[in-house]
């Protein structure tokens, strides 16, 4: 295998490593809102796959740029992840608790609780732009790339398998368990 096809390869292979914290989210997601509409999932995948992009350049840009900045941020990373997805599942628990189900195909998951949710599963793709800084501008651009494109696909597939499971009160308790098991265990790896 030649350099190129062993960089691109690494690149996806990282991407789908990276993803799995939103591919489970975008499970919850389904589950959560089974009449989503085909625009929508794309647009929540697409927000996964821009976090994931965004925050290997930010990694990259900060070891390239500003070392001693990210050096001072770096140990509040995962407590901001775990409180972002604590509130996000906890909040969907007690929908589901109280039993709030709303089948209307437009309502659920807003853009808040996205934005959310995309930095909250991207924040460990932060520390990959580490990896990059070895990489020129163009090669951690590409990587970047690579890695939002595998995101995007795999959460495509999450949001389907989650839709096709259906709403629940249980399906929402569910998904806002599985945000929290997340959210601690990115402060637990820490």
């Amino acid at each position: 295998m030649n350099a190129q096809a062993g960089f691109i390869l690494n690149s996806i292979l990282l991407g789908a490593g990276l993803a799995m914290d939103a591919v489970s989210v975008s499970v919850a997601n389904g589950l959560e809102e089974p009449g989503m509409s085909g625009k929508k999932t794309a647009g929540i995948a697409g927000t996964f796959a821009f976090f994931q992009w965004l925050m290997p350049m930010l990694g990259w840009f900060f070891v390239t740029s500003l070392l001693s900045v990210f050096r001072a941020v770096d140990p509040f990373l995962p407590f901001v992840s775990f409180a972002l997805l604590l509130y996000i599942g906890g909040k969907l628990c007690l929908e589901g608790i109280k039993g709030e189900t709303d089948e209307n195909p437009d309502s659920g998951l807003g853009i808040k609780a996205l934005f959310l949710q995309g930095i909250a599963t991207s924040i460990d793709a932060l520390s990959v732009g580490f990896t990059l800084a070895s990489y020129r501008a163009a090669e951690a651009l590409l990587s970047s790339v690579l890695i939002a494109l595998t995101t995007f696909f795999l959460c495509l597939g999450a949001l389907h398998a989650g839709k096709q499971a259906g709403l629940n009160r249980q399906a929402k308790i569910l998904g806002g368990l599985i945000l929290i098991v997340i959210g601690a265990r990115i402060f637990i790896a820490a």
